[in-house]
């Protein structure tokens, strides 16, 4: 007897283990993210600050020949910038180290044309490395734009001037701290001072700059780097093709690894991508990028900042939202207000997440493993993942909540370290006994969030009507969001 239940225990275990054993994750499908990707898209929203001669002209871009004696911003305070991006929820700053008119924020020892010849601090400050220490000082990540196009400098167009532009490239990688992004913006030649020429210059921007070797400058000074690029060879990053807010309502987070890269590939990516190149969404705050005084009144109101986070963060994308400095070296009141209110609204929206006192079911699971479960959806950790047998690119979730809960809206996820994978979904509520159409849309990605009216019901069923391969499911969020009055 005895013998008998000693074998059907070890049956038993063996039975679960080789169920286990033989349950292996999915494999990675297309490209997928390099680590320092993940970082970046982990970071969600961050800042970018625009500050250079031409905050003092008025003027939406600087010519390259303005007066360095312009530039005198008494009240300078990187801490207020930082503070404000901190309570704003942001993780990181970017900052205009160098504009198209050349003018440098750092005291570069490759041009007179900087902060060392102007009246502020006598000539011995440093934007970017006060900014530097703010970041430290408030646990912010530092990001450097550094414009291609210099219409200051003399040899713009020549071979020299790449030789300069990597030699202020490894002032800016090497001495202020960890980098977690370098921005170069994509507008390339056109009329400028250089160096007294004032003359129209073109360059192709696919090739002079000789971007694979300025690239493999970077990566070899900054290992944790991400690149954005508007032009040339292929970067980490994408542009999404408009700076007013939004990436497409389909947004894949791929493109190929060569070729032109029209609107519609920027601003949706391209399904079938060889290369991950994920979606980043500029815009500012204000109507334009640097400061003028005319649009104090015209900063966004908290449902348009809404409606850019629900299109960019909410399409699988991540925010870049931009501060126009003042010419005193102060982000402006109405600005920190929009900000901070902003995020008190983002905040409410997502404080409580109403799945997680609630049960799921899986139509399929991955090998009917544990590990694999319905559940790992909505257990608030981010490495885990509800998956399906191979094959099956159809199946729900359906979330109970055990009582009838009011709500308006829904988060879900992609495990993308493994690909992203899903082409089109839907949301439904069982209302009066019957499945009522919520939402559906096309891709997730690393993150996808669907608003609509507020409905009451006791459970939900999210189906993936189509998906590149098994899908993984890591996340899964249903919030009752408060209402925002438009004034």
């Amino acid at each position: 007897m005895m013998k008998n239940l000693l074998f059907g225990i070890a049956l038993s275990a063996s039975s679960i283990f080789t169920s286990c054993h033989q349950t292996k994750a999915p494999a990675p499908y297309g490209p997928v993210p390099s680590e320092n990707q993940m970082r970046w898209q982990e970071m969600e929203y961050y800042a970018f600050v625009h500050f250079s001669l031409n905050t003092y002209t008025n003027q939406p871009w600087g010519y390259g020949n303005e007066d360095v004696n312009l530039f005198n911003p008494t009240e300078l305070d990187c801490r207020q910038w930082a503070r404000i991006c901190k309570q704003a929820g942001m993780k990181g700053i970017i900052i205009t180290a160098k504009h198209h008119c050349g003018f440098c924020l750092w005291p570069s020892e490759y041009t007179e044309y900087s902060v060392k010849n102007s009246p502020w601090k006598d000539g011995k400050g440093d934007v970017v490395r006060e900014l530097a220490n703010a970041c430290r000082e408030y646990d912010l990540k530092l990001g450097i734009y550094l414009s291609p196009w210099d219409r200051n400098h003399a040899d713009y167009g020549k071979p020299a001037y790449i030789t300069y532009f990597r030699n202020q490239l490894r002032e800016l990688l090497t001495n202020y701290g960890e980098i977690f992004e370098v921005w170069y913006d994509g507008a390339n030649g056109g009329s400028g001072y250089y160096g007294g020429a004032d003359e129209n210059r073109t360059i192709d921007r696919t090739t002079f700059y000789d971007w694979k070797n300025t690239y493999q400058l970077v990566r070899e000074l900054q290992p944790n780097i991400v690149i954005w690029n508007d032009g040339g060879d292929r970067a980490d990053l994408r542009w999404v093709g408009t700076e007013a807010g939004f990436v497409g309502e389909t947004n894949w987070s791929l493109l190929n690894a060569a070729g032109d890269v029209p609107f519609n590939m920027l601003h949706y990516g391209v399904e079938n991508g060889d290369s991950w190149v994920p979606a980043e969404v500029n815009t500012s705050i204000r109507p334009e990028w640097f400061y003028h005084p005319d649009e104090d009144a015209k900063v966004k109101t908290l449902p348009q900042l809404m409606d850019t986070y629900y299109h960019s963060i909410g399409r699988n994308g991540t925010l870049l939202l931009n501060f126009p400095i003042m010419p005193n070296g102060l982000i402006h009141p109405n600005d920190e207000k929009a900000a901070l209110e902003f995020s008190k609204a983002v905040n409410e929206a997502f404080a409580v997440n109403l799945v997680e006192k609630a049960q799921v079911e899986a139509s399929n699971v991955r090998g009917n493993a544990g590990k694999f479960a319905a559940s790992k959806t909505i257990d608030n950790n981010q490495i885990t993942y509800w998956a399906t047998d191979d094959g099956v690119t159809k199946a729900s979730l359906t979330i109970d909540f055990g009582k009838p809960i009011l709500f308006n809206r829904f988060l879900v996820q992609e495990y993308i370290r493994l690909g992203q994978r899903v082409k089109a979904f839907t949301v439904e509520a069982l209302v009066d006994g019957k499945w009522k159409e919520l939402a559906g849309a096309t891709t997730i990605g690393y993150k996808r969030i669907l608003s609509f009216p507020t409905v009451e019901a006791m459970q939900v069923r999210f189906t993936i009507t189509d998906s590149k391969s098994c899908p993984v499911i890591s996340n899964i969020g249903i919030y009752n969001a408060p209402q925002i009055l438009t004034p």
